[in-house]
C-alpha cells in the first residue's frame, strides 16, 4: 500500500506537505500541489480516512487554547478560524477545550495553564511575556504536551512554533506609512496594550525606529491601555488634554474604539492623523467617519485556522511543524480596500 511518506520522499518534500494536499488543508504552492497529486494518481495511491480516523481516536487528541481574548474583538476572528479547523477534525476524535481571560494578569493565565496541563497534550496559547509563563510552557513540553504560541510569542522558551505577525515589522510599517499620510511636523502620541506583551513592545520598537530617522517626528508620551476600551478612553483623554500639541495618535494594539471615541468628546477629530491596527468592525465604522486615516491587517483569521491545523499535525499524523515561526504579513489597509 502507498503511503505519504513515500509519495513525499518521491516528490522530495515534506510528509507535512503532501498531507496537506492530500487532505486539501492549507495554503500550499500551485506547482507542488499538481507534483503531490500527479505522483498519488500514478502510484494509486487511496487514502483511508475512516481507518485514519480510528487510529487518531486511540490517541485521544484534546488541544486547549488559552488567549486574552476578552473585551478584545480582534481575537473574534482568530477563535472563528480555530473553530472551523477543529471542526473539519472532529472526524479523527479531536476534542478541544476552550478557555479565554481578560488582559494581562500572569497569575490569572498560570492558574488556566494548571488547570488544563493534566486534560490536554496540545496547547495554543496567546502568552504572557513573563518568566513564570516560560516555565510553566517548558513544564509543558518536558512534560509530553505540544506547544503553539498563537498572535504573540515569548522570549526564551521552548514552545515548539509561534503563529503570528512579525510585530517589528508591524511597527516599521507603521511608521513608514505615517510618514505618507501625516504632517511634516508630528507630535506622537501613544496608546498601546501592554509592556507585558512581547509583540506589543516589539511593535513599538520598530515604529519608534523607523520615525526615528525622521527629525520632524517626536513622540510625546505613551500611555497602556492593556487593550481595554474603557481603560483605553480614559487613557487617552488623559493624554490629549495633558498635550495639546499632539497631531498624531498611533494605537498600537486593541481599545481601537475607545481612544477614538475620547478623540471624538474632545472635538479632536479633525485635528489628529490616527494610525491603528486591525479591521474590527467598531474599527471599520471610525474609518467610515473619517478619524482613522488607514490600519495594518495581520490575517488573525489565518491566525487561528494555522494554530489549530499544526496542532492537528502532530497530534494525529506525528508531523511536527517544519518551521519555528509561522509569520503572517502585515497589509496596509484603508476604507476603499477593506
Amino acid at each position: 500500500m502507498v503511503t505519504i511518506k513515500q509519495i513525499a520522499d518521491l516528490c522530495g518534500i515534506s510528509r507535512g506537505t503532501v498531507d496537506r494536499v492530500i487532505n486539501e488543508r492549507g495554503n500550499v504552492k500551485r506547482e507542488t500541489r499538481d507534483l503531490v497529486l500527479n505522483m498519488a494518481k500514478e502510484l494509486g495511491y487511496k487514502p483511508n480516512p475512516a481507518g485514519k480516523a480510528l487510529s487518531a481516536r486511540k490517541h485521544n487528541p484534546v488541544v486547549g487554547t488559552l488567549i486574552s481574548s476578552e473585551g478584545n474583538p480582534f481575537f473574534d476572528a482568530v477563535v472563528h478560524g480555530i473553530k472551523v479547523a477543529a471542526e473539519r477534525y472532529e472526524i479523527y476524535g479531536l476534542k478541544v477545550i476552550y478557555r479565554t481571560m481578560r488582559g494581562y494578569d500572569v497569575k490569572s493565565q498560570l492558574k488556566i495553564m494548571d488547570e488544563l496541563k493534566t486534560k490536554v497534550n496540545a496547547l495554543i496559547i496567546s502568552p504572557i511575556n513573563d518568566p513564570i509563563i516560560v516555565k510553566k510552557i517548558n513544564e509543558f513540553v518536558a512534560a509530553g504536551i505540544f506547544v503553539v504560541t498563537l498572535n504573540n510569542d515569548i522570549d526564551k522558551s521552548q514552545r515548539h512554533c509561534y503563529v503570528g505577525t512579525d510585530y517589528i515589522n508591524g511597527g516599521e510599517t507603521a511608521g513608514a506609512l505615517l510618514q505618507m499620510i501625516a504632517p511634516q511636523q508630528s507630535n506622537i502620541g501613544i496608546i498601546m496594550g501592554s509592556s507585558k506583551v512581547l509583540g506589543h513592545k516589539q511593535r513599538l520598537k520598530g515604529f519608534e525606529k523607523t520615525i526615528g530617522k525622521n527629525n520632524g517626528y517626536k513622540i510625546i508620551d505613551i500611555k497602556e491601555n492593556d487593550d481595554d476600551d474603557i481603560c483605553s478612553y480614559d487613557k487617552t483623554k488623559e493624554m490629549l488634554m495633558a498635550h495639546s500639541d499632539i497631531n498624531v495618535l498611533f494605537i498600537v494594539a486593541a481599545g481601537v474604539y475607545g481612544a477614538c471615541r475620547a478623540v471624538l468628546s474632545l472635538g479632536k477629530q479633525d485635528k489628529l492623523t490616527i494610525l491603528a491596527f486591525d479591521t474590527v468592525p467598531t474599527t471599520v465604522a471610525m474609518m467610515q467617519k473619517g478619524l482613522i486615516k488607514a490600519v495594518i491587517y495581520q490575517h488573525p483569521y489565518r491566525q487561528g485556522q494555522q494554530a489549530m491545523q499544526l496542532a492537528f499535525e502532530y497530534l494525529v499524523n506525528g508531523i511536527a511543524p517544519e518551521k519555528s515561526r509561522y509569520i503572517m504579513k502585515n497589509e496596509i489597509k484603508i476604507l476603499e480596500n477593506l
